[in-house]
């Protein structure tokens, strides 16, 4: 990478604000839609349950298909400009069609809903990322700094959207609807890429075809990647699913439980947050590849911790490293993909590797884990999670492949070059 190009950073400020505008959207319907479904909509546990579902599974039919086209299209904004404008309708969708919809039938309505719905955030997430990803290795700026954005939309969305929920339900898709605005507005007039630049970030002669695409399953690191994602990451998830539940058993009341979880959550976020801005630093000095290995042993450990522990206080301990764990998880997979594989499959990997492989995974396990927890026990099935990842974690940092610093941003190539010429010197 040139250092001239690392230096180019004029055209960031407006990554965060993408960022923000669009996990805005991500945290506010994911934190209340299940409540208004309750509240206004009307729905019972097993048509909520039918909405999640149908996002979940109609997502894996988009994701394969928005990675290859994100590689295809590379810096080209036809995507996300059409996620980021369907988004704007979620408010009338919501006022104006969710309840007709459930009036004809609970099917038809989870159907239409899971459709939409996962094309703005399941399917659309992937291709978010992956293009402020390449505009930071084409503008010179870490992903990480942008990814902040985000991290603070949830904590603004946690803060707003509680108080408009409580004032009008329907005002959470409204706000949506204008962040939605917001986030295509900032695409189509503030987003700029380096284009002087653009080949650092994928092939721009337009050369991908799908015998490329279809070489991706070739690839045994590409597996490893799956593996280390459904053994570290998508465990991560299934454990987050009920954790709150084995929490509260430690206090004597529900509530006082839900109270000191919430004192958490927040703290954990902000810990998140906070670390966002010297994860990129430290992942460029260990690498990619240790950096997820870091994380999956940081899961096993919280794990482990949490099920081993006497008392709330040391779960609120184990609980916090996972402030730690998703600047380590998004900073790390980030520049592995960009530097352990075809610089033009970047969304495609990404797509598969990290949600689709993880998404199938988290369905399978989620039924597994329930069953467990009634057969078992939370405790001994967490020490069983445990485990699991350490295993899988033990098997990815001696299967998965070393990264390429310079593709993946670590180093700068006049760096790397005096550095492989300094070992030359020294063997000699």
């Amino acid at each position: 990478m040139n250092s001239e190009v690392k230096k180019e950073n004029k055209h960031f400020w407006g990554f965060p604000f993408t960022h923000f505008s669009y996990f805005f959207i991500w945290a506010t319907v994911n934190g209340y839609l299940t409540l208004w479904m309750e509240q206004v909509g009307h729905l019972n546990g097993a048509q909520s349950g039918l909405v999640f579902s149908m996002m979940a599974g109609i997502s894996l039919i988009f994701q394969p298909f928005f990675g290859v086209i994100s590689d295809k299209l590379l810096f080209r904004k036809d995507l996300i400009l059409i996620i980021g404008v369907v988004g704007i309708f979620i408010g009338p969708y919501f006022q104006w069609a969710f309840i007709p919809l459930m009036k004809i039938n609970s099917f038809l309505v989870a159907f239409v809903t899971g459709v939409f719905l996962s094309f703005v955030l399941n399917g659309g997430v992937s291709v978010v990322e992956q293009y402020v990803q390449r505009a930071s290795l084409a503008n010179g700026f870490e992903y990480s700094h942008s990814r902040l954005g985000g991290s603070l939309a949830g904590i603004v969305a946690s803060l707003v959207a509680g108080r408009l929920f409580l004032w009008k339900p329907d005002s959470i898709f409204w706000m949506c609807s204008i962040a939605a605005i917001i986030f295509v507005c900032l695409l189509l007039f503030s987003d700029k890429i380096n284009m002087d630049n653009a080949s650092a970030a994928g092939d721009t002669s337009n050369s991908l075809n799908m015998q490329i695409v279809g070489s991706v399953f070739k690839n045994k690191n590409f597996w490893y990647l799956c593996i280390f994602y459904v053994g570290a990451s998508a465990i991560f998830d299934v454990f987050d699913q009920q954790f709150i539940i084995f929490f509260k058993t430690f206090f004597a009341t529900a509530a006082q439980g839900t109270l000191v979880y919430s004192y958490m959550s927040s703290a954990q976020t902000l810990i998140e947050f906070i670390l966002m801005f010297p994860m990129p630093w430290i992942i460029n000095k260990i690498g990619a590849k240790k950096g997820l290995i870091a994380y999956g042993f940081l899961t096993c450990i919280r794990i482990l911790g949490s099920a081993l522990s006497p008392t709330w206080g040391w779960i609120v301990v184990f609980r916090l490293l996972a402030g730690l764990e998703m600047p380590l998880l998004l900073t790390s997979i980030m520049k592995y993909i960009a530097g352990a594989f075809d610089i033009r499959l970047y969304a495609t990997v990404y797509a598969l590797a990290s949600n689709f492989a993880k998404q199938i995974s988290v369905f399978i396990f989620s039924s597994v884990a329930g069953h467990m927890y009634d057969g078992f026990g939370y405790q001994h099935t967490y020490v069983m999670m445990g485990i699991f990842v350490f295993v899988i974690t033990l098997f990815s940092a001696f299967a998965l492949k070393k990264e390429d610093p310079v593709q993946a941003g670590e180093v700068e190539e006049s760096n790397a070059s005096s550095n492989t010429q300094s070992s030359s010197v020294e063997n000699k």
